[in-house]
């Protein structure tokens, strides 16, 4: 058998393999989001690396678009391949081994398999996003923020080494020092030039219980002030923090969260000293509690069938010069006052010493912080908060934010572009060169149709 017939070969397999049933790609048109439907042509389920291989070779040849799904939680088409091929990588789900400080974790893994792998040995990523039922490749590809990002950066910069596909069919493992270039574009690059198949990721000493605090403040400029001292002097091992409804205005609440690693409790006064909150609560916890302390809320809503409604999400990363007035501008905004009734609004900050991607966009300055408006709409209702999204993007980013890209929000090559600066070069050439056909990620509307 040639060379070429055994190519013509993997790919009448490959073509074998496709799930064409209705209901699958009915399936396949939807995502978390539930906001945009765009059916494939087919999905296909690969066990190996050489199945993916298989299936990007022959849609590069045809120029069939191609999109990886983990987790399924894309919020606006972007794990969708309209007329092409979904890689479900829901077979590729194997954790372990955990090996000293290290996992190897497939990459259709969720995040609370991984979790429950290394918790018997005392680790833990050190940065966990706070929904644990994210795939491990998706959240890798859009870089990943959690409570315990403004001490250890990015969920992705725990990555260690990555085996992929690239857009070519290509197979490699690559690494900080090995393929160094494909690495640091496959790491925050939105799945733009490979599809991941295994990661190796660093990990960290877990507690066994914690301490968490909620401190509250009825004024945004003290709230911001000690969310600023308390992420440059790092006393807490989380922070996050919320704006919440009250009547005639708002309230804020720093959740800050210490760890226990011996069998002393946590200092209250020394972790609370220096700050200026109106009131405080506290509560002990155990790490895996807290860390799954989202999936309480998530069997309520899909018992409700809320779960399934769309979600017009919107995340901002803003400057902390422009901070106070465009997180004031936005919520005085009539386009988001459902989130009074219904929705959650994060605000926390970031050092950008600590995100080390080099493909992950980021505003000026030493602290940045995360704006999450987390909205849940009606059907039939969620084309108003899109472009409130948008409207709120606009001035966001006249202000000096950018888009944490994992969001409700149509944007274009030319956003993107802006979006990307300096860095967009980098991510056009490693797209040309590993890419060369145009099949990946396309559900973001990166690149203008050719």
């Amino acid at each position: 058998m040639t060379s070429s017939d055994r190519v013509v070969s993997a790919s009448a397999g490959f073509v074998e393999l496709l799930d064409t049933r209705p209901e699958t790609l009915r399936e396949a048109a939807a995502d978390f989001g539930g906001l945009v439907h765009s059916p494939p042509l087919g999905v296909l389920r690969p066990r190996s690396a050489a199945g993916i291989g298989d299936a990007l070779a022959y849609a590069g040849r045809h120029g069939i678009p191609v999109a990886a799904r983990s987790g399924g939680h894309s919020l606006y088409g972007q794990g969708q391949a309209p007329g092409g091929i979904v890689l479900d990588l829901g077979e590729l789900n194997a954790v372990g081994p955990v090996t000293g400080d290290r996992v190897e974790v497939r990459a259709g893994a969720l995040w609370r398999d991984v979790l429950a792998a290394t918790l018997p040995h005392g680790l833990t990523p050190p940065v966990l996003t706070d929904y644990l039922g994210a795939g491990v490749g998706g959240v890798l590809s859009a870089g990943g923020l959690g409570g315990a990002s403004h001490r250890h950066g990015l969920v992705a910069d725990s990555a260690l080494e990555l085996e992929v596909v690239t857009g070519a069919g290509e197979h490699v493992v690559c690494s900080p020092d090995r393929h160094s270039a494909l690495f640091h574009a496959v790491l925050a690059g939105l799945g733009q030039v490979a599809v991941i198949v295994r990661a190796t990721l660093r990990l960290s000493p877990a507690p066994t219980r914690v301490r968490r605090y909620c401190l509250y403040y009825s004024g945004l400029d003290g709230y911001l002030s000690d969310q600023r001292l308390l992420a440059t002097d790092r006393r807490f091992a989380h922070l996050e923090g919320q704006v919440r409804p009250v009547p005639g205005g708002w309230t804020h609440m720093i959740e800050a969260v210490a760890a226990h690693r011996g069998a002393s409790a946590p200092d209250d006064g020394t972790l609370l000293g220096g700050l200026s909150f109106d009131s405080a609560e506290t509560e002990d916890l155990g790490h895996a509690e807290f860390a799954n302390r989202v999936a309480a809320d998530e069997e309520i809503l899909r018992t409700t069938g809320e779960w399934r409604y769309p979600h017009p999400w919107l995340n901002l990363l803003l400057p902390e010069d422009t901070a106070a007035s465009v997180v004031t501008g936005v919520l005085a905004d009539p386009g988001f006052q459902d989130l009074r009734e219904n929705g959650l609004i994060l605000l926390y900050p970031l050092l950008t010493g600590a995100l080390r991607a080099p493909l992950f966009r980021r505003p000026r300055g030493e602290v940045v912080l995360l704006f999450a408006l987390l909205r849940t709409a009606a059907p039939g209702t969620a084309g108003p908060m899109v472009a409130a999204n948008r409207a709120a993007y606009e001035y966001a980013r006249a202000n000096g934010a950018v888009a944490y890209p994992v969001n409700a929000l149509p944007m274009s090559p030319a956003d993107w572009r802006e979006h990307y600066g300096s860095r967009w070069e980098t991510l056009a050439e490693a797209k040309g060169v590993h890419d060369p056909h145009g099949i990946l990620g396309r559900g973001h509307g990166m690149w203008a149709p050719a």
